[in-house]
């Protein structure tokens, strides 16, 4: 996925004069409006689903065997893209980016169940959890919160994020990994609580790092309709995967009765 890959411009541009450049703001809120837009897709499917307001659906979504595809189908996905699209098309971005929201936000759909529901849970390590709206709401605007910041954070600084978001980029796969394999093994809470806090600290890196390369890549690719459209798709998905994340991981640490 090349353009998901965050090599969109150049570090001159990090000098650039963007305090009165209209095209860079159009673009950068054109990218902001796809995730906001993506966002509120996400929660919809969760509440449709979570609420059991279509019981079959419901059934399907988080009781059958095609919870798995679900979970699983978002990594499948993004690295299907980046093998297969050696020339990434606004259509096909565009399709790549809102089936991930969508599968995403159907995952999102066990927290309004369990929320609405009064239900609780155990985590594999044991540690039980409890979810309600108000920790779904206090979740959000913290998420939200910190997103703003980061992304504030990576719009205006100097300092080439490059170095610390290429490496973010590899620990979060990492991460991936590791969550994966741990599966293999005896349940360890320590391993649980050390994934959740580096892929925090990962994905408010990546945020940042996503914001600055944005705008490095909108002066590379000014004036190429072509390349900036694909570059809203990957850049709303890039900040919409790491929402996701941070917000999932501050329910669970929210939820938690230890």
């Amino acid at each position: 996925m090349n353009d998901f890959n965050r090599t969109f411009g150049s570090a001159d541009a990090r000098y650039a004069d963007t305090s009165v450049n209209v095209g860079l703001r159009t673009f950068m809120l054109g990218v902001y409006q796809k995730l906001a837009l993506g966002i509120a897709l996400a929660g919809g499917l969760a509440f449709l689903v979570g609420s059991n307001m279509v019981p079959a659906l419901t059934q399907l979504v988080l009781f059958s065997p095609l919870r798995l595809v679900i979970q699983f189908a978002p990594i499948v996905l993004i690295l299907g893209s980046a093998f297969l699209m050696k020339r990434p098309s606004p259509l096909a971005t565009g399709i790549v980016y809102w089936t991930i929201v969508s599968l995403l936000g159907l995952s999102l759909s066990i927290w309004v169940y369990m929320s609405l529901g009064g239900v609780g849970a155990e985590t594999r390590t044991g540690r039980s959890i409890s979810p309600t709206l108000y920790t779904m709401a206090k979740a959000f605007l913290l998420t939200s919160s910190a997103f703003g910041a980061l992304s504030l954070f990576g719009y205006m600084t100097k300092t080439n994020l490059k170095p610390v978001g290429v490496f973010a980029v590899f620990a979060l796969w990492g991460l991936v990994g590791v969550s994966l394999l741990s599966f293999l093994f005896p349940p360890s809470g320590f391993l649980e609580v050390a994934i959740m806090v580096g892929v925090l600290a990962v994905s408010g890196i990546l945020i940042a790092f996503d914001t600055q390369n944005l705008k490095e890549g909108y002066f590379q690719n000014e004036g190429d309709t072509r390349s900036l459209a694909v570059m809203t798709n990957f850049g709303a998905l890039g900040f919409f995967i790491s929402f996701y994340n941070i917000f999932t991981i501050l329910m669970s640490m929210l939820s938690s009765n230890d």
